[in-house]
C-alpha cells in the first residue's frame, strides 16, 4: 500500500504536468518543467533536435541497455483560418473525436507564450433543429469564440495560423486518490518515470537505463526514433494509459479496473487505417510478471484492439528491439477529463523499479 507520502509527492507532480498546456511538436513548457525537476534530483538530461528530453543513468555495461519512455504532448488543434468577424477555425492534432469537443474550454498559445482563453462553440439550443440534437458537429465546422471583436484584434493578441490550441488545463482530485484531468495521458506516465530516475540512482546493481520524455506521440507515433536510432537500446519499456472496464459504457471490454494496479500489453493492434500494433517480447514479459510476485504488486493483463503506442515502431529499429507497453489504467481517454489513481502510478513505478532489477547477463532476448 502506497503511503500517503508517496501519494501527496506524485499527486503534486503530476499537478503540476498535467496544468501546462503542451501540444505534439509545442512540447517546449513541459520539457522545461522536468528539466528542472531532473536538476533537483541532481540528474543530467540532454535534448535533441527534434526536443526529445534524454536522461542517461550509467550501469553495467556488460547487460542489456533498456529505454524507459513516456511522451510529453497532448491532443489539440491548430489554428488554420481566422474569420473576419475575429472567430477562429481549426484543424485537429492527434485523435479528438468530435464528440468530446462541443462547449470546451480551450486555450491558445500565442507568440509570447501565453495562454489564450476561448471556447468552442456550440449552437444554441433554442436554434437547434430536430434533426441537429442527434448529431456531432464535423471538425470542419468547428470554431473558437475568444471574444475577439475581428481578425485584427487576433492577431494583435498574438494569435496566427499554425498557432497551438489544446484543452483548457484542468486537475482535481476524486475519491479514493482518484485523479481528474485534461492530460492524464501520458503527463501521469512522465511523473512515473521521473520518480524512476530518482530512484534508480540508488540501485546499483543494474544496466544503463535511458529514461526518456517524447514528442510527437499523439502526432505521428514516431518522435521517439531519432532517440532509438542514436542510443540502440536493447530493451524498451514504454509507459501509457491502458484503457480501463469499469465504466458502464466499457462493460466486457476487458478486465481492467481503476485503482487495482499497473498494466502490461499482451497484444495491442490499430486496425482502423495503420496496420500496427505491439506483441511483447516473452522476455520481458517474464520479467514483469516475476516482479510483480517479488513487489506483491497486482499486474493486470491487456488485450486490445484499436489502440496504438510509439512503441509499435520502435520494437522494429536498428536489429529489433525487444519491446513492451506497460501502464495504469485510465478512463475517458482524449476527452478533457481522463481520470487515473494514483495508487496504480505508484505501485507501477515499483513494478518498472523491480523489472529493471531483474534484468541480467542470463536474460535472453534472441527467440
Amino acid at each position: 500500500m502506497p503511503s500517503k507520502k508517496e501519494i501527496d509527492s506524485i499527486n503534486t507532480t503530476l499537478e503540476e504536468l498535467v496544468l501546462i498546456s503542451g501540444l505534439s511538436g509545442y512540447e517546449n513548457n513541459v520539457r522545461s518543467y522536468l528539466i528542472k525537476k531532473l536538476k533537483t534530483k541532481s540528474l543530467k538530461s540532454t535534448t535533441d533536435i527534434l526536443g526529445n528530453l534524454i536522461c542517461t543513468l550509467k550501469g553495467d555495461d556488460n547487460l542489456p541497455s533498456v529505454i524507459l519512455f513516456a511522451h510529453m504532448d497532448q491532443i489539440g488543434f491548430i489554428v488554420k483560418k481566422i474569420e473576419d468577424n475575429g472567430f477562429i477555425r481549426v484543424e485537429r492534432l492527434g485523435g479528438i473525436p468530435e464528440k468530446a469537443i462541443a462547449s470546451q474550454d480551450i486555450v491558445i498559445v500565442n507568440n509570447k507564450n501565453e495562454l489564450i482563453k476561448g471556447i468552442i462553440g456550440n449552437k444554441s439550443h433554442h436554434a437547434t433543429l430536430q434533426d441537429e440534437k442527434y448529431t456531432v458537429t464535423p471538425i470542419k465546422n468547428i470554431y473558437i469564440d475568444a471574444g475577439f471583436k475581428n481578425k485584427r484584434d487576433v492577431i494583435k493578441s498574438g494569435i496566427n495560423i499554425g498557432s497551438p490550441v489544446t484543452y483548457a488545463p484542468y486537475y482535481k482530485t476524486l475519491s479514493n486518490n482518484n485523479v481528474c484531468g485534461s492530460s492524464i495521458d501520458d503527463r501521469a506516465g512522465c511523473a512515473v518515470i521521473l520518480d524512476v530516475a530518482s530512484s534508480l540512482t540508488k540501485i546499483k546493481k543494474r544496466p544503463t537505463v535511458h529514461v526518456v520524455f517524447s514528442v510527437q506521440e499523439e502526432f505521428n507515433l514516431r518522435g521517439i526514433l531519432p532517440v532509438i536510432n542514436s542510443l540502440k537500446p536493447d530493451i524498451a519499456i514504454q509507459v501509457d494509459l491502458t484503457l480501463t472496464s469499469d465504466t458502464p459504457d466499457m462493460n466486457n471490454s476487458s478486465d481492467i479496473l481503476l485503482g487495482r494496479g499497473p498494466c502490461f500489453s499482451l497484444f495491442s493492434f490499430h486496425g482502423r487505417g495503420t496496420l500496427n500494433g505491439v506483441i511483447p517480447h516473452p522476455s520481458i514479459v517474464e520479467i514483469f510478471e516475476k516482479a510483480a510476485k517479488t513487489k506483491k504488486i497486482n499486474l493486470q493483463r491487456s488485450v486490445a484492439s484499436g489502440i496504438l503506442t510509439d512503441a509499435s515502431y520502435v520494437q522494429f529499429a536498428n536489429n529489433g528491439i525487444a519491446t513492451i507497453d506497460i501502464g495504469f489504467p485510465m478512463r475517458y481517454s482524449h476527452s478533457s477529463r481522463e481520470v487515473c489513481n494514483l495508487d496504480d502510478l505508484i505501485n507501477l513505478k515499483n513494478l518498472i523499479l523491480g523489472a529493471i532489477g531483474k534484468i541480467d547477463n542470463k536474460l535472453k532476448l534472441i527467440r
